[in-house]
């Protein structure tokens, strides 16, 4: 019976061992599995942020362009009403120098030159 106590006593241990090792195994690999998952979260937030940068940096871009655009615009819009009002003048004085000129020619004809 002690030869099989021996042997009780060196499975015993034998199972005990591969128990132990079971589990060293498994919390390894669940160390591995958080590792993972913490460098997938990290690279996700990475990619989101770089994501985020670009959209915003077209936005911004294209805020930017749109103010230039804007200031554009109301130059031009100066510049229209200026030469609007200056081609408005320009008429009217066209238009008095016309009449005057017709009112002259009314009045007062040009002498005509006879020949002698």
């Amino acid at each position: 019976m002690e030869g099989a106590k021996v042997e009780m006593g060196g499975l015993e241990s034998s199972l005990i061992q591969i128990i132990q090792e079971h589990q060293q195994r498994a919390v390894y690999i669940q160390d591995q599995s958080d590792k993972a998952k913490k460098d997938a979260l990290k690279t996700a937030v990475q990619v989101s942020e770089l994501l985020v940068d670009t959209v915003n940096g077209g936005v911004q871009e294209a805020f930017t362009t749109e103010k230039h655009i804007e200031v554009e615009i109301r130059a031009l819009i100066s510049t229209i009403i200026r030469y609007k009002k200056q081609t408005n003048q320009w008429l009217a004085a066209s238009h008095a120098l016309n009449s005057v000129l017709k009112c002259t020619k009314i009045s007062k004809p040009f002498p005509h030159h006879h020949a002698i």
